[in-house]
């Protein structure tokens, strides 16, 4: 049976390292995706293969189709195919809708949504070619309760946006054995936030408690074992009941 691969975006630290390296204890090739956070993919793909992996670190903006593109490409040239996608990367900022400047405006857009549908068109030939392949989304816990985001508008809506397109890929692909999922996570423990905000927040979830990274990737494991290929167009909240 071949390794199986996986691409993943936002790959270097907190929830997509998470999903890397659990995939790395079941021998998986994982390519990860960095625009920045060169030192931190250097040693995700350290670990991947200390874990019984294979790694494939590459600098990519996946906000420029093209270069998104031609990461697809080079995967599928070092590997031969691409049985998964994660699109885990995705900026976020705070701030009132009116003080939002145009380029902040767009960066929550192309950063969060368009590369959704630019590595989906790119990676679907193959999936299509070989009948089967999983790709996961990432959205956020409320972002299907379509209520408004003074403060968090672009990143809202960006975010709602992935979960119509995860339905619309999931309607196309089925046909040719391929699922299309999104995750929602909440308030999780991923090493981006200050502990004391964190603590802050955990009144407002019903759990009464953070999720870890533990808890999504757990979320991601199911996705992609066989007891899921039945689940297409679904969305898993990883939330502790918080934005329901």
């Amino acid at each position: 049976m071949n390794t199986r691969v996986a691409l993943i975006t936002g790959g270097a630290k907190g929830i997509g390292r998470g999903i890397a390296l659990n995939l790395a204890t079941q021998q998986w090739k994982v390519a990860i995706c960095y625009r920045t956070s060169e030192t931190d993919a250097q040693k995700t793909a350290l670990a991947i293969t200390e874990r019984g992996g294979q790694a494939l670190a590459i600098h990519c903006d996946v906000s420029d189709p093209v270069a998104a593109k031609n990461l697809v490409a080079e995967v599928e040239q070092k590997w031969g195919q691409i049985d998964v996608l994660i699109n885990g990367a995705g900026p976020y900022h705070r701030i009132h809708l009116f003080e939002e400047t145009v380029e902040g405006w767009n960066e929550m857009f192309d950063g969060n949504l368009h590369p959704i549908f630019y590595l989906a068109k790119a990676v679907a030939p193959g999936m299509k070619a070989r009948k089967s392949g999983r790709i996961i989304n990432f959205s956020m816990a409320n972002a299907d309760q379509m209520i408004s985001q003074p403060d968090v508008t672009a990143h809202y809506i960006a975010k709602a946006g992935v979960l119509i397109l995860t339905r619309t890929l999931a309607k196309l692909l089925a046909p040719h054995g391929i699922t299309v999922n999104a995750v929602s996570p909440g308030f999780i423990d991923s090493g981006s936030a200050p502990p004391e905000e964190l603590a802050g927040m955990t009144k407002r979830i019903p759990a009464g408690y953070i999720g870890t990274i533990d808890d999504t990737v757990a979320a991601v494991r199911y996705l992609l074992s066989e007891d899921a290929r039945y689940v297409n167009g679904a969305n898993i909240q990883i939330s502790g009941a918080w934005g329901i």
